[in-house]
């Protein structure tokens, strides 16, 4: 680095660079730190450039490493950073755009170090790092810890305030957008360590610094900063949409242009992902929205114990929307915000995992949010994306398909939610491809995705969770069914045709096996064709139970899903004779005896019409008393206990494949498997 490098094949020899790495103390007031900072090197911003960063600094990186006890040339370097972040609102005010890019280029390299530590050194020793100052020529070889100029706390802690209070006290400008980024990314540096655990972390000085440091008492308005560049999302300042526009000079100003171009446009997915076109970033992304959401799940996911709660966390829990009646006054509200830019952000980002598990931590832990989205009256506008995610679940990570069905399932416990889906008419649904659909409700579209997502886990992934979560928001949603389109009371009556054949089938390898297979002890043993039966069998009679549920809630509502049991009466036939479903079938059997006879009587050659209208008009004539009462069917979600166990690995999974600019070895993460993400 320095005025004159430029690319990363350069860095190795770079003078700059090799005494900063060098045996020779620099203190942190030298002219030297100006020669250094004044790069005219682009930030990485991909994967593949992050690790030829890494590979071609590597010597210098260890160098540094080795010679720091004694030169204490790390820590002169964040005090250069940290007094230059003092003066960092006043020269975004002043426009000083050189005293930022320079502050700027002085934490990029700061993390760069950081992360060399990390693959390096274990986490005692990376903290060590920040406490070495110079030993004294001549005096005996022993290391110098060097205290913290703020008083009671760490230079590492100090940095950490500082990048804090950046991110919250510095305007976000055209000319700061970057030094904004390289905030964020070095704080998601810094937990990173827990990449490089096989188990969720519960202890160690950095937990601690994020958990019981000085940083918590600014944890709300850390939190509240993350979600505003979330919300605001964004993209490529409008004085850099070209590198052209900059001309083709040299020195630092080239550089700047440059990398602020870099930075700004072409994020690329942090393993193996393509690298886009500045075309499709400019108009598709926001890296600083990206890496903020990022770091805020992982802020939120830190694990929690008994004696310590955590504090961004906490501060999820109880902000309040800036407009509007809030529903916990009792509560002190940790901050406000605007609720329906939350909403739109959320709504138009639900294409991506991150989005949909932070909306799933929103409506799971924040009473006020849940109400607010809830009583939305464009609930398609939230409901579509997450149905499309659903549609395309092949092509998905499956923790996103999970998260999805568990947005669905919160909000089927709420009985308004599921009245409104039905009154939701859309005319066209362009990604629902296997049948041409106008004119049908969001509610029954809801239905088609839901029992189209059993249907491809019974023949892919047969995820006994997934199953359980599609099935439950069903169930909840049932007794609300309102108008069902034809096509959606067909697919119900197909999946349970599938689960007959398929119950029938097993059952069959079942009696032709009855008997040959054989415990050590001589018994039978249970093998998986019968494991598989008491699945489908429960799978049945929770389709049973949601067809009962609209037959006694809202059969005069529902002509479509009556003339699909009629059409379909023989299937019910095998039911009948089966303990586990007799009484569910009660219901059931009396809706088809009862429109059979009505059909009769109408006589023959009746068009599909008239039979429609022959339903409606017995639906009035049918005593509700003929009708056997079931206790409602409802379903709370639930988390499952130590949560963390599945968060942490899938929040990091995310920040490994997705966050700007980052690399990390596969071989050195230990938390989850690098294959399977």
């Amino acid at each position: 680095m320095g005025a004159h490098s430029s690319s990363i094949s350069e860095l190795t020899d770079n003078e700059y660079l090799r005494r900063l790495a060098s045996a020779e103390p620099v203190s942190h007031n030298d002219p030297f730190w100006n020669q250094l900072l004044s790069f005219s090197f682009a930030t990485p911003t991909n994967s593949s450039d992050s690790r030829l960063l890494e590979e071609a600094t590597e010597s210098i990186c260890k160098s540094l490493i080795n010679n720091n006890p004694r030169t204490g040339n790390f820590a002169a370097l964040v005090n250069v950073f940290i007094s230059r972040t003092k003066e960092l609102k006043i020269s975004a005010e002043c426009q000083n755009e050189l005293f930022i890019w320079q502050a700027h280029n002085a934490l990029f390299i700061v993390r760069c170090l950081i992360k060399a530590l990390q693959s390096h050194t274990s986490e005692e020793d990376l903290v060590m790092h920040f406490t070495y100052s110079p030993v004294t020529p001549g005096s005996c070889q022993v290391f110098i810890v060097m205290e913290s100029e703020s008083e009671g706390g760490s230079l590492l802690e100090d940095m950490v305030l500082h990048l804090i209070h950046l991110i919250i006290e510095v305007p976000l400008l055209d000319i700061t957008y970057c030094i904004h980024l390289e905030a964020v990314t070095t704080l998601m540096v810094l937990l990173a360590a827990q990449l490089h655990q096989r188990h969720v972390v519960r202890d160690g000085p950095l937990y601690h610094l994020f958990t019981q440091g000085r940083s918590c008492e600014l944890a709300s308005r850390l939190v509240k900063a993350l979600m505003y560049h979330f919300i605001r999302q964004e993209r490529c300042p409008p004085h850099i949409s070209s590198p052209s526009a900059h001309g083709r000079g040299s020195g630092l100003l080239s550089g700047l242009a440059s990398g602020l171009w870099t930075v700004l446009t072409l994020g690329g997915a942090a393993s193996g992902g393509k690298l886009a076109t500045p075309q499709q970033h400019a108009e598709g992304s926001s890296p600083l929205a990206n890496q903020s959401l990022l770091l805020l799940l992982a802020l939120m996911n830190l694990s929690e114990t008994e004696e310590q709660a955590n504090p961004y966390r906490r501060a999820l829990l109880s902000f309040h929307n800036t407009q509007g009646v809030h529903t916990a006054p009792q509560e002190q509200p940790t901050f406000q915000i605007n609720f329906n830019s939350l909403y739109t952000a959320l709504c138009e980002r639900q294409g991506t995992d991150e989005a949909t598990l932070f909306l799933y931590l929103l409506l799971h832990q924040n009473t006020n949010v849940r109400t607010y989205v809830l009583a939305r009256t464009d609930t398609e506008t939230l409901v579509l994306p997450i149905l499309q995610t659903l549609y395309h679940a092949e092509q998905k990570n499956s923790h996103h398909v999970y998260m999805s069905l568990i947005v669905l399932l919160i909000m089927s416990e709420d009985d308004a939610f599921n009245r409104s889906v039905h009154e939701v008419m859309l005319r066209h649904v362009p990604w629902y491809t296997e049948r041409a659909l106008s004119e049908i409700s969001l509610g029954s579209l809801l239905i088609l995705v839901v029992i189209r997502t059993i249907q491809y886990n019974m023949t892919r992934t047969r995820d006994k969770y997934l199953h359980t979560n599609c099935l439950a928001a069903l169930a909840n949603m049932s007794a609300q069914f309102h108008s069902l389109h034809q096509y959606a009371a067909q697919r119900i009556m197909s999946l349970l045709e599938l689960l007959s054949r398929k119950h029938n089938k097993v059952l069959e390898q079942a009696t032709q096996m009855h008997g040959a297979s054989l415990g050590e002890d001589g018994n039978p043993s249970l093998p998986d064709y019968a494991q598989d039966l008491t699945v489908i069998e429960e799978v049945i009679r929770m389709m049973l139970e949601v067809v009962n549920s609209c037959l006694c809630s809202s059969l005069q509502h529902n002509p479509n899903l009556v003339y699909t049991l009629l059409y379909k009466r023989e299937l019910f036939e095998q039911y009948r004779a089966q303990p586990a479903f007799a009484d569910v079938m009660q219901n059931i059997d009396t809706v088809i005896s009862f429109f059979g006879a009505r059909l009769e009587q109408a006589g023959t050659g009746l068009s599909v019409d008239q039979v429609v209208d022959v339903i409606k008009q017995g639906a009035i004539l049918l005593p509700k008393d003929r009708l056997k009462k079931f206790p409602e069917l409802k379903f709370k979600y639930v988390e499952e206990e130590s949560p963390e166990e599945f968060f942490v690995p899938y929040v990091w999974s995310l920040i490994y494949n997705t966050a700007v600019g980052l690399h990390w070895s596969p071989r050195q993460i230990q938390l989850f498997p690098v294959d399977c993400v």
